[in-house]
């Protein structure tokens, strides 16, 4: 590139400044407020009177009061309809997944009626409908089953389970009044699919036992425990259930007819297993039934922290899917507070752990609920059944409960997500595969350990090992880009241009100083025949912060070019990076000079001292840039 592509700069008036210095506190809660209130909740509350701020501050933690004044009949009659639709689900899905946790059937009903009227009054979504889920049943159901066994002490278990689901409120809530939603983000999309695409193997492969009406079934959720469990009870051949094709389009549908033919049939007396009895009657308080001595005492709270997480990142990711095809905005931390609040009331109220699952929120949004009241007409029919209908779930074969699982596990098998994660990251894909296979395998903390694990590796080492790249010109314009990436980006004669893509830190200070040694020693081993290399110019734009370490390697850098008679200059560096050079003093040993706003601004002091200066007045010419 000649002296025509490069602006004949001979006055560099556009320096960057040092920001001026902030008390520490106000810089620190400055930092504070934009890592925890990114969206400032306290805005409404500003230049209000104290009673404006006591209704403000209702309605934040209670949206009902927002809406419900403004609520009419023809939303009601929305309401209505995609009530009674998700209750027709949430009635046999509530039964069969309290099975899948080892619990007493009764529960999926008594958590299908007070959460979603919890939920009603605080949450902030439409169109989500609460209640239990698979996933969240199935670690509940593993991780207690591998220290209590709930068939030879199950007064115990279900005490364990009440005092795990506690903790799961008690963690969500407060992840929501400290502002800490962030965690639930280490839950990446790719670990999601991984992960609920492993549970619903698992789970269709733990309904084998009802399938076959199985007598003993491993507790262990890995794929080769429950085979080995099935294909090793001899009796299996003797026992086959003769209904065990009754499946159903509609899980409510398929209850009724499947309870009235093993009803007429005496279905029971022939191998079908039935849920048996279940007693009449409303939540009955469980704030006894809590359990807060050792050991159970961390089983419990290891259970509920991993199950709630997994319940916080299913139900806020399904809200904000649903609020994104209507256009309105959902608050995490308020949901995470609704949920906490919501499985704290239920875990005293025998209910286990609850969120907002996919597949009744689905049916719900269409349905065409207006507002949360589905989840009270909801709730209200399951009251009706709890007073009323219970004794008509005696006959129902535990069959149709599998079938019913597996009819909804076997849409979280998401392949199509799985293959676009292929297409576009191969590394999301490896995070997607790695929960997959543990959960399937192993367990489903295997599983979760695993995708996460992966997932924080691969966020080290875009840490550890950030991009630099050669930057080159752009013909008849003032843009530098990525010489690999444009192939017509022309190279600088006597200049140097890299681009560090990531902070600067203790993690990457030393390989950056090497990277940066090995493109000098490639540029100089290239340029033979042509202009030596007399400037490096480092671009950090994408250089968001920098610790002492970076500093270091800044002036290591500095050290080692100024012996190969190469000068250091800098361009485009934030406000974090200048009070750190200033406050160190590297700013002087660089020199303030030859600090620039913009690349070109730099390739143009460089030009303008290499093709106007001569040899012996580039000193004076560089002092005068």
């Amino acid at each position: 590139m000649g002296n025509a592509d490069v602006p004949a700069v001979t006055e560099f008036p556009r320096r960057v400044p040092v920001p001026p210095v902030r008390p520490f506190l106000d810089t620190f809660r400055a930092n504070l407020k934009e890592t925890f209130f990114p969206d400032d909740p306290l805005r409404q509350f500003r230049h209000q009177p104290a009673r404006r701020k006591l209704v403000l501050g209702i309605k934040y933690f209670f949206p009902i009061f927002d809406w419900a004044p403004t609520y009419t009949f023809s939303f009601f009659k929305s309401d209505l309809i995609a009530g009674i639709t998700i209750a027709s689900l949430a009635i046999p899905q509530g039964i069969s997944y309290a099975k899948l946790a080892n619990l007493p059937p009764i529960l999926g009903l008594y958590s299908s009626f007070v959460p979603p009227l919890v939920y009603a009054m605080m949450g902030s979504s439409r169109d989500l409908a609460v209640g239990t889920v698979a996933v969240s049943s199935l670690l509940i159901g593993s991780m207690l089953s591998n220290e209590i066994s709930p068939t030879e002490e199950p007064s115990l278990y279900l005490h364990v389970a009440f005092t795990a689901t506690f903790f799961a409120g008690l963690f969500q809530a407060a992840l929501g009044f400290l502002r800490l939603g962030f965690i639930v983000d280490f839950l990446s999309h790719a670990t999601i699919v991984g992960f609920m695409a492993g549970a619903a193997t698992v789970v269709c492969l733990q309904q084998l036992k009802g399938i076959f009406g199985l007598d003993r079934f491993t507790s262990a959720t890995d794929v080769v425990s429950v085979m080995k469990s099935v294909f090793s009870q001899v009796h299996l051949s003797k026992r086959k259930p003769r209904f065990f094709w009754v499946s159903a389009a509609a899980p409510l549908t398929s209850v009724i007819l499947a309870t009235l033919l093993v009803y007429v049939t005496h279905a029971e007396n022939h191998g079908v297993q039935v849920i048996g009895h279940l007693k009449k009657g409303l939540n009955p308080p469980s704030v006894t039934s809590l359990t807060f001595t050792s050991p159970y005492l961390t089983v419990a709270l290891k259970t509920g922290i991993v199950a709630g997480i997994i319940a916080l990142a299913e139900g806020i990711a399904v809200g904000r899917s649903f609020a994104m095809f209507k256009n309105y905005h959902i608050d995490g931390n308020k949901e995470m507070i609704a949920f906490g609040t919501m499985n704290i009331v239920g875990s005293l109220t025998s209910c286990y752990l609850t969120t907002g699952p996919f597949s009744r929120s689905a049916v719900n949004y269409n349905a065409g609920c207006k507002t949360a009241m589905s989840n009270v007409v909801m709730s209200a029919a399951v009251m009706v059944t709890l007073l009323l209908l219970t004794p008509l779930f005696h006959y129902t074969p535990l069959v149709v409960l599998s079938a019913i699982i597996m009819g909804a596990m076997l849409g979280l098998i998401d392949y199509e997500a799985a293959i676009h994660l292929w297409r576009v990251d191969k590394v999301d894909f490896c995070v997607c595969l790695g929960a997959y296979l543990g959960v399937v395998f192993g367990s489903v903390e295997i599983g979760l350990v695993i995708a996460v694990a992966i997932s924080l590796l691969r966020v080290l080492l875009f840490i550890a090992r950030p991009r630099t790249t050669v930057l080159g010109h752009i013909p008849n314009s003032m843009a530098y880009r990525r010489v690999d990436q444009y192939p017509m980006a022309q190279s600088v004669p006597g200049v140097l241009i890299l681009c560090i893509d990531a902070p600067i830190n203790f993690t990457n200070a030393s390989y950056l100083r090497e990277r940066i040694s090995r493109w000098i020693d490639e540029e100089m081993e290239s340029s033979e025949g042509k202009t030596s290399l007399q400037y490096l110019i480092l671009d950090l734009g994408a250089v968001g912060g920098i610790d002492t370490s970076g500093i270091g390697m800044l002036e290591e850098v500095k050290k080692v070019i100024d012996r190969l008679g190469i000068k250091l200059v800098l361009a485009n560096p934030g406000s974090e990076v200048m009070k750190k050079l200033d406050s160190s003093k590297v700013l002087e040993t660089i020199g303030h000079e030859w600090i620039f706003l913009t690349i070109a601004d730099a390739v143009a002091a460089c030009d303008f001292v290499l093709h106007t200066c001569r040899p012996d007045e580039v000193s004076s010419c560089e002092n005068s840039v």
